[in-house]
């Protein structure tokens, strides 16, 4: 992964527009300089963490001033810019929503899959995911250069925006579900793929306008996201291919 180091840089950097996964900040760093930084990373939606010192001095021993900015692999979208686009351009939107999915292996093979399915994009939360870095895009078989990525400080308001703009939310569970194959996916959809530990959050649950389960009928129970995520993404590009759609539009 590349880095740039020290608070100047990293400032012309954002302003220069370059995608930026994240900023480490040294944990008691103040002052003018560390304001303009913190400001312009929030102006420009930048996720900042607050660490230790020590880590710092991990990445770099060079004068890195209290700030490391990892810098993304692939350019970050927002679901609001990519929506409008796609209904433009006569698409039929297809998203791959991850809730909380953070090993780079997983994530990997998801964005391989969803690139081979034709998806409109992924999408992820700021914080509490992967980072897309060289390891992500590596890993997805160059598919990350393809696919876009949207990275979204609000994950729940972004699938709010997706829902009220005329996508089918669905989402896996298993409390009052219905098979994966019922749900009509020849309209507009998001599918939604919650962590393996912890499933989909209670919240964005709620959101889901369809509920659906994969059987399963070994001993174990416990299908693996990139696996499961497979298995929904090509039902629906079974289901649009049936119906006359072009695979991913």
């Amino acid at each position: 992964m590349d880095y740039i180091f020290g608070i100047r840089a990293v400032v012309e950097a954002i302003n220069a527009g370059q995608t930026i996964d994240k900023i480490m900040v040294k944990r008691d760093l103040n002052g003018d300089l560390a304001k303009e930084l913190l400001d312009t990373a929030r102006n420009h939606r930048v996720p900042v963490q607050r660490v230790p010192v020590e880590k710092l001095n991990r990445v770099t021993r060079k004068n890195h001033q209290g700030v490391v900015a990892m810098m993304a692999a692939v350019p970050y979208y927002t679901v609001e810019q990519l929506l409008p686009m796609l209904y433009d351009d006569g698409e039929v939107p297809f998203f791959v929503i991850l809730d909380g999915v953070t090993d780079v292996r997983n994530f990997g093979a998801l964005a391989r899959t969803c690139e081979c399915a034709g998806a409109s994009a992924i999408v992820i939360p700021e914080r509490g995911s992967v980072s897309v870095g060289a390891d992500a895009v590596k890993t997805s078989a160059g598919a990350l250069n393809y696919l876009p990525v949207c990275r979204e400080r609000n994950l729940v308001n972004a699938i709010r925006y997706l829902r009220d703009s005329g996508c089918k939310i669905v989402g896996t569970s298993d409390r009052n579900a219905i098979s994966y194959t019922e749900p009509d996916y020849t309209s507009p959809v998001a599918l939604v793929l919650g962590s393996e530990d912890n499933g989909i959050s209670p919240e964005v649950q709620q959101l889901c306008t369809e509920r659906v389960v994969i059987p399963e009928f070994g001993n174990i129970h416990s299908l693996n996201v990139s696996v499961a995520g497979g298995i929904m993404m090509y039902e629906v590009v079974r289901q649009r291919l049936a119906s006359g759609l072009e695979a991913g539009k």
